[in-house]
């Protein structure tokens, strides 16, 4: 519907102006309901604005966070989103907040959903802030466009707000939001950073077919604020 971009010279003043709006959009949620909500994504670009924004000074202690996806992998693997947050954003001031994540302990994606959506009870929904990603290939989440899932991650008719995910050109399963509960946020981020994810991006926005980039069924049904730099 709308992609709102704030181009950046450094991916250092990225960082320090998305961590700044994040805590303010989080402390006026604060205000207005009595907690907040921030989903973030995993990968290597939100390492470092997680870093800053742990040092933010708000109440923490009223703002749940929780994953928009996840491997399903123990927590003390490297390829754990969790871990990542952890390390990175559950630190500092942040160490206050509540965190909810999304891998159970089972060893099937599958059969963990139920208990993500019953823990999407103890969380303040519309998100105030969702934050995505976006991989080469236009999947944002963990809807990837080569798994059988996909279309039942992007239909919004369906009542699921997760899904399980077995991606065919990445590893492991996956639990991801579905399109549903990404939309259903009321401030949504894309951050990236690179020349070659600036690429993608002009070509997921050149087009309207969600099965090929995932990507677009968000750009095409909210307005998303793209923070991004070279």
């Amino acid at each position: 519907m709308a992609l709102v971009e704030n181009i950046f010279d450094s991916v250092d003043q990225l960082n320090v102006n998305f961590a700044n709006k994040i805590a303010t959009i989080l402390s006026a949620g604060i205000e207005q309901n009595g907690r907040a909500s921030l989903v973030v994504s995993g990968g290597r670009t939100p390492a470092a604005m997680f870093n800053i924004l742990s040092h933010q000074d708000i109440q923490w202690q009223k703002v749940d966070i929780t994953l928009a996806d996840e491997r399903w992998v123990d927590s003390d693997d490297a390829a754990s989103n969790a871990a990542m947050v952890a390390r990175e954003l559950l630190v500092n001031n942040a160490k206050a907040a509540n965190f909810i994540g999304l891998k159970t302990a089972h060893k099937d994606a599958n059969d963990g959903v139920a208990i993500c959506e019953a823990n999407l009870q103890k969380i303040k929904t519309p998100f105030d802030v969702l934050i995505l990603g976006m991989g080469e290939d236009g999947h944002t989440a963990s809807l990837f466009p080569c798994s059988a899932q996909i279309r039942a991650g992007l239909d919004t008719t369906a009542s699921a707000n997760y899904i399980a995910v077995q991606p065919t050109t990445a590893p492991n399963q996956r639990m991801s939001l579905t399109l549903k509960s990404i939309l259903a946020s009321e401030n949504i981020f894309l951050h990236l950073t690179g020349e070659g994810k600036k690429r993608v991006l002009d070509q997921a926005m050149a087009s309207d077919d969600a099965l090929e980039m995932p990507i677009r069924a968000v750009l095409n049904n909210a307005s998303v604020a793209l923070y991004w730099a070279a």
